[in-house]
């Protein structure tokens, strides 16, 4: 066993415990939050939950979360901390913050961070926790958006210990078709980002392809079938492309702002690297000038409206 598998053996000793005895606590009640606990729910997992807007956790409550009135109470009542929150600062905010995870968190307690968020900060963070409570961290940002969170068909791409993270996968199983160690922590963010750039330079390219083929005469709802299978194809393309053709806006399965907040960190990823990504580059020069225009908050289907108005 490695040094770093010594550090954490009590969390290990924790991921081994059957399900029937391990008491979960998720933080973030948010688009993804609500159905990552709703799946564990279902998988009889005992989750307890917790918000920094409280209205967000009744509907989990209705499927038997059970609902902390602070944090500090969550993590005195949880073995595993699961956390889905919108970025980097919030993260932060939850670990350090007065009634924070850090004031009451043990050593035999796991902090699973499934936002996306800096590789360097999930670094930080995982190395100062450690060093004042003892409790291990995995980053294991996720890809499948809404709609895979719903199915429990999210991929997990996760950061830390082999051997915590393999003592972790059959809690996981609830949530996610597969989960890849990537490497050491931060790995698993530094993967994500990589996903992001593809997703975001896809969905660059679609909005402009399928309003082009639909002034061309083209029947262009039609595309996403026609292409299914083939090296265009995609899952955005068959998730997001008829949304777009059809105009479907209202149902939001992600953000604008997601993307952005995503390719930005990319941004920096590739200068700290010195890679070279100027497909990436101009996706979040298409994606920013969009959310400028109002659509910040709105589903990325949006933005073929730059091509068809």
């Amino acid at each position: 066993m490695s040094n770093t598998d010594q550090r954490h053996q009590k969390a290990v000793v924790t991921a081994n415990k059957p399900r029937d005895s391990l008491r979960l606590g998720f933080v973030g009640m948010g688009l993804m939050g609500v159905p990552m606990v709703q799946r564990l729910l279902q998988a009889r997992y005992r989750v307890n939950i917790w918000n920094r807007s409280p209205e967000k956790t009744r509907t989990p409550e209705l499927a038997n979360a059970i609902s902390k009135p602070s944090l500090g109470e969550l993590v005195d009542d949880s073995d595993i901390i699961m956390i889905c929150v919108s970025d980097s600062a919030a993260v932060e905010e939850l670990i350090f913050t007065p009634d924070g995870i850090a004031q009451s968190a043990r050593n035999d307690q796991i902090v699973i961070d499934f936002s996306s968020i800096q590789p360097d900060i999930t670094r930080a963070l995982a190395q100062q926790l450690h060093l004042k409570t003892g409790a291990a961290w995995i980053d294991a940002p996720v890809s499948g958006g809404v709609a895979g969170a719903e199915s429990g068909s999210l991929a997990i791409m996760a950061g830390g210990p082999e051997v915590l993270i393999d003592a972790l996968r059959p809690h996981l199983k609830a949530l996610s078709q597969r989960v890849t160690r990537m490497g050491d922590v931060g790995c698993g963010q530094a993967t994500k980002i990589c996903n992001q750039m593809l997703v975001s330079c896809n969905i660059a390219a679609m909005a402009e392809v399928l309003a082009m083929a639909e002034k061309s005469g083209v029947d262009a709802a039609a595309l996403p079938s026609a292409l299914r299978g083939g090296f265009a194809d995609s899952i955005p393309l068959q998730i997001t492309g008829s949304r777009m053709v059809n105009k479907e806006f209202d149902e939001i399965k992600w953000r604008i702002k997601t993307l952005i907040k995503d390719l930005r960190m990319a941004d920096d990823l590739s200068s700290a690297s010195q890679a070279e990504t100027p497909m990436s580059k101009l996706a979040l020069s298409i994606l920013q000038q969009h959310g400028d225009e109002g659509f910040l908050d709105l589903d990325p289907a949006t933005l073929i409206e730059r091509y068809t108005n």
